[in-house]
């Protein structure tokens, strides 16, 4: 019995090339069970004319399918779904399923409903994204990146790429690290210094389990990280929010904690940079009462309008700092890739227990990163990033000034956005929806601050937006609030 042409329809705007679109109808029917071993594939000629595409793409996809056993070649009599093919499990239907267990009352809902920096999922469709940490592909390096993967995936790389590491990283990687970027912060470190992770937020993951409990306080920026805050508290610590100011956050009154998590070149969200002079106090004040500094260096890449300020890490004879670094800002988020610098004790301890959980950031991602690094692409896009975001923050701050909006806090070295404040009374939780229905997308900033924080103020970032489109985007705002 053949399997009839009309069984295949091509989606529009579905991934891939039309190729790989009718090899995936193909395995998806016979992984279904709706294309059965014997039955003959329409012909190449045929199916051809009724997707609309040329008869070599149809004939390529099944010599492609021909390859993996999904089909088999019969000369002049067709193809055929091979005996050999793929074929998932058959069950019998089960019963309806119901929610016996609240598990939200069983949990607690001590994560799902953690405060988070709410966006869109397709942000990009709308026309004035002012969202921060996405990356823009006009600025990414596609054709190196795609290189250095692909070397990765080569035969001299097959261990790198399939092996269990345990809990061990990719040396190279770790070599690119303390020999190319920990350099660039003034941190000397051995390799034994260094641990991979998912991210930077997973580095934090890994350091407040480890450093906080029950019977410990930690101190963090207000405002500050929102996730920082959940990590901080699923731990039991108790969270001491600690006010910032234009210089980031004040030494005074550190007293009675026993971490403090400070992101010190580009703070987050007022984007502050801390003074030299302000970061030698914090490691004196760490000294004398007894607290442990965890540094969060993200965006300090993004250093542009000044030179870049020396890492706390870098200023540390004391070893009480733990520096915690990423590449998914200066590379892409969903790079995912991440790492930690502290003593080889602490080191040695964060290693265990990210073994509990995950053993290793992927192979081959780290293979990538490591290539990207050793060629000097990452350089290489890292100073594109800087010009580009450089003329958008001129023409950002252009447009704010001309439709006279408050900034709250921009900082003096660079970054990817601007703090900033509405009128009093203005709840940009309510102008946000406002403006989402105009095209334009704003983050409210009440879920940086602890408690029930102010309302009036929102983040502007410039990453994710087209220069030509920011003008019109800040103008639209600048009407609604009036």
């Amino acid at each position: 019995m053949a399997i009839p042409v009309e069984a295949f329809y091509l989606t529009p705007g579905a991934a891939g090339s039309l190729q790989q679109q009718i090899r995936a109808m193909v395995t998806q029917g016979v992984l279904a069970g709706r294309f059965r071993a014997g039955q003959r594939m329409p012909s190449s000629r045929g199916l051809a004319a009724h997707l609309g595409v040329s008869r070599i793409t149809v004939t390529l996809a099944y010599a492609d399918l021909v390859s993996s056993d999904y089909l088999t070649s019969a000369g002049r009599s067709g193809y055929f779904v091979s005996e050999n093919a793929p074929r998932a499990p058959e069950f019998p239907e089960g019963p309806p399923r119901a929610e016996a267990v609240d598990f939200r009352a069983l949990t607690g809902g001590r994560f799902s409903g953690l405060a988070r920096v709410e966006r869109p999922e397709d942000w990009d469709r709308y026309p004035y994204p002012f969202i921060y940490g996405q990356a823009d592909p006009t600025l990414f390096d596609h054709q190196n990146w795609r290189q250095c993967a692909l070397r990765a995936l080569g035969k001299r790389d097959f261990a790198a790429l399939t092996s269990d590491y345990y809990e061990r990283d990719d040396p190279l990687l770790v070599q690119e690290l303390v020999r190319t970027i920990l350099p660039r912060r003034g941190i000397a470190a051995r390799e034994e210094e260094v641990l991979l992770t998912l991210g930077a937020q997973n580095a934090l993951w890994i350091t407040a389990v480890l450093l906080l409990g029950p019977s410990r306080r930690a101190g963090v920026e207000n405002p500050g990280y929102p996730a920082l805050r959940g990590v901080a508290a699923a731990t039991g610590a108790e969270v001491v929010p600690l006010d910032v100011d234009a210089q980031g956050l004040p030494v005074d009154g550190l007293r009675g904690v026993d971490v403090v998590f400070v992101t010190p070149s580009h703070q987050c969200p007022t984007n502050a940079t801390m003074p030299v002079e302000r970061r030698v106090a914090l490691l004196e004040a760490a000294e004398r009462e007894g607290f442990v500094i965890v540094e969060d260096d993200y965006e300090f890449e993004m250093s542009f309008l000044k030179p870049v300020a020396p890492a706390l890490k870098s200023l540390d004879r004391g070893g009480r700092v733990i520096y915690a670094g990423s590449f998914s800002k200066s590379v892409f988020p969903g790079l995912r890739l991440g790492y930690l610098v502290g003593p080889p004790g602490f080191i040695a301890e964060a290693r265990g227990l990210r073994a509990m959980m995950l053993k290793h950031p992927p192979g081959h991602i780290q293979r990538t990163m490591a290539y990207f690094l050793g060629l000097g692409h990452y350089d290489a896009l890292v100073n594109r990033m800087k010009g580009a975001f450089r003329r958008r923050r001129q023409v950002m701050a252009e447009a704010i000034a001309a439709e006279e909006l408050q900034v709250a806090g921009q900082g003096g070295f660079g970054g990817s956005s601007f703090w900033m404040r509405a009128p009093e009374g203005v709840d940009t939780g309510a102008l946000a929806l406002q403006l989402r229905r105009e095209g334009v997308l704003i983050e409210p900033g009440r879920v940086f601050f602890a408690g029930d924080g102010p309302r009036e103020y929102y983040r502007l970032s410039y990453s994710s937006i087209a220069p030509q489109k920011i003008a019109d985007g800040i103008a639209r705002i600048g009407r609604a609030l009036r």
